[in-house]
């Protein structure tokens, strides 16, 4: 995972703490924003390579989701994550002790966001 802090001169104004982790051929930003009025809450963005076109010459587009959370929802969100995050464990077992599939990765380096 990558950590920023951002201040004068980022990218966006609005992100006070950022972590983006890899995962294959998408990328997740977790950041901290503030509102104009000055309240924090969370983003997460999640941002998928998408490649079309011919294979010589291909494009390249970036799909992009999206959800806020609001201070007053943390403990919901955070309960809810853990549990569904357990019943994975309990039902299928951590990733590690499962056969890895074969990747088709994207070089994130290669990648301009």
């Amino acid at each position: 995972m990558k950590e920023n802090h951002n201040n004068f001169g980022s990218q966006e104004k609005d992100i006070l703490f950022s972590r983006s982790i890899k995962a294959g051929k998408r990328l997740y930003y977790v950041d901290v924003k503030q509102s104009s009025r000055g309240d924090m809450y969370l983003a997460i963005t999640e941002s998928k390579k998408i490649v079309s076109g011919d294979p010589d010459m291909p494009q390249f587009n970036f799909e992009k989701h999206k959800i806020f959370i609001y201070p007053e929802d943390f403990e919901k969100f955070t309960t809810s994550l853990a549990d569904a995050i357990k019943y994975i464990y309990d039902n299928q077992g951590p990733v590690e002790q499962r056969p890895e599939e074969p990747r088709n990765d994207i070089h994130l380096d290669e990648m301009e966001f």
